[in-house]
């Protein structure tokens, strides 16, 4: 008997950061044994910071996954809202071998009820708002609890992904994809943390997202009430 091949479900949503999405795709995609389908709420077009992926399967149709992955985005606390992308995001997760985000995309884990208790990356300038949902946050660029592998902000979503791999497949087969996509970072900033950041880029970060941070505070403790009184 043929046995199913491992499959990966990318749960998507409109204004996504599709870095969050396509660098753990790149390499998770690639996984042998595996299947990788990209999902939506409503299936067909999604938008990403001027991208559009396109023909996305519709969340509810898909009956099962052996790993579940979330992006993040500006817009995840919005999408933490839409109870029926939450909703999707649920079911497919209680009935997974692994639950896993990249960057903020742990914060829609959050409001889908699956990181009460546990520890969870997200990226450093929302990290503040896993609490709401019970979360501890963790600082590391990729944290696991159990089940639950979560990627930090952005780029760290490929070393998510090879961690993965690693858990999945072994360090060589790991090891054996990032050296074919040439995964050699060497950034000529070392500007990518609070911590190692010039002061005045912090500043001029912080100052950037003062004006739409309160709004999406609010979104995110809305979504931790809902899940409270669920």
């Amino acid at each position: 008997m043929t046995q199913a091949p491992f499959r990966i479900v990318f749960a998507v949503f409109p204004g996504m950061t599709q870095l969050d999405f396509t660098g753990p795709h790149q390499f998770l995609s690639r996984m042998p044994g595996s299947e990788t389908l990209v999902a939506s709420r409503d299936g067909g077009e999604v938008p990403a910071e001027g991208l559009i992926f396109a023909g996305t399967a519709r969340l509810a149709d898909i009956d099962r996954c052996d790993l579940i992955c979330v992006p993040g985005g500006v817009p995840a606390t919005a999408a933490a809202l839409d109870e029926v992308f939450v909703g999707e995001v649920r079911r497919l997760a209680l009935g997974a071998r692994y639950v896993t985000s990249v960057c903020t995309g742990s914060l829609i884990l959050g409001a889908a009820g699956l990181l009460q208790g546990k520890r969870a990356a997200c990226h450093w300038a929302w990290r503040h708002l896993l609490p709401l949902f019970g979360a501890e946050p963790d600082g590391a660029r990729v944290v696991r609890d159990g089940n639950v592998i979560t990627g930090g902000g952005v780029t760290a979503g490929i070393d998510f992904a090879l961690a993965v791999l690693a858990e999945l497949g072994g360090p060589e087969l790991a090891q054996l994809l990032q050296l074919g996509l040439e995964y050699a970072p060497a950034p000529p900033f070392d500007a990518g943390t609070p911590a190692t950041a010039p002061a005045a880029v912090l500043a001029a970060y912080n100052a950037r997202f003062a004006q739409i941070m309160p709004e999406r505070e609010a979104e995110a403790r809305q979504a931790a009430e809902r899940l409270a009184t669920a």
